[in-house]
């Protein structure tokens, strides 16, 4: 099968090692939300060691928005805990890379610009609660209509370690009204990929001017009666890196997310 002949339907029932396996070769380059179902999905954020440490901080004060799964040593590639035997410059679709707090670059592999001194942190997803809420009969718009999950910059400040500072990012999904309880339940559940919401309702008083225009991703369709619901999102660490100006950071493309083989029931609290 050639990367043009692969479809995200083609990808569905794979396990994690076998769609990693494809990413890794190049053959799937789209947004991951809907692969692997039951499996927990990560951010990453690959930073030079001198910077560890303050990240590990701001991460533990920030924990809903930047949930800790997994941590290399300095220059390892395997994410032992998450997914022995994987390769985190190489298993995830689309990576950006940041210098001097600017976006320098987009690509498929980031294993040229790895270096030896990066250490690489996973971070909980909000796409591995998604399948909680499908089962509990909640409609996923983004993957109802085959695109990326809408992102937006917040005026809700992280709470700053070191060299860190920025605004929160969250993800929306519209959920019909009567569901709403039954989100924030469901979601509550998942503390390590987000948790419950960290908004519900008006977007402007969190500092989104228009739905339809997303910082990061996709807009998605909002029919009458549903709600925007905001969820604190993974990608907060490259607006923080922007806000900072870290010097050197990679990361994944927001929607291009880390195969974890670690369940989802696995993350739950109960």
């Amino acid at each position: 099968m050639t990367k043009d002949e692969i479809h995200l339907e083609g990808l569905r029932g794979l396990s994690p090692k076998e769609v990693r396996g494809i990413i890794r070769a190049g053959r799937w380059e789209g947004p991951t939300a809907g692969l692997c179902e039951g499996y927990a999905q990560a951010n990453l954020v690959a930073l030079p060691k001198e910077y560890a440490l303050d990240f590990m901080i701001f991460c533990q004060r920030n924990p809903k928005a930047c949930p800790v799964l997994d941590v290399t040593e300095p220059g390892k590639l395997e994410p032992t805990l998450m997914a022995p035997g994987a390769d985190v410059s190489t298993d995830i679709p689309r990576y950006r890379v940041y210098e001097n707090g600017g976006l320098a670059r987009e690509v498929t592999d980031a294993s040229p610009f790895w270096r030896e001194d990066l250490v690489a942190f996973l971070l909980g997803c909000s796409f591995s609660f998604e399948w909680a809420l499908i089962e509990q009969g909640i409609p996923i718009r983004h993957i109802e209509e085959n695109v990326n999950v809408s992102m937006y910059v917040t005026n809700i400040p992280c709470k700053p370690a070191g060299p860190f500072k920025g605004p929160m990012v969250v993800s929306m999904r519209p959920i019909p009204h009567h569901m709403v309880s039954r989100a924030v339940l469901c979601t509550g559940r998942f503390p390590s990929v987000h948790g419950s919401p960290v908004h519900i309702g008006d977007p402007w008083a969190i500092g989104i001017k228009d739905l339809a225009k997303p910082d990061f991703g996709d807009p998605v369709t909002i029919k009458d009666g549903e709600i925007p619901v905001f969820w604190p999102c993974g990608v907060t660490p490259q607006a923080v890196a922007m806000a900072s100006g870290i010097p050197f950071m990679i990361s994944h493309s927001p929607g291009h997310m880390f195969i974890c083989d670690v369940k989802n029931s696995e993350l739950a609290t109960f």
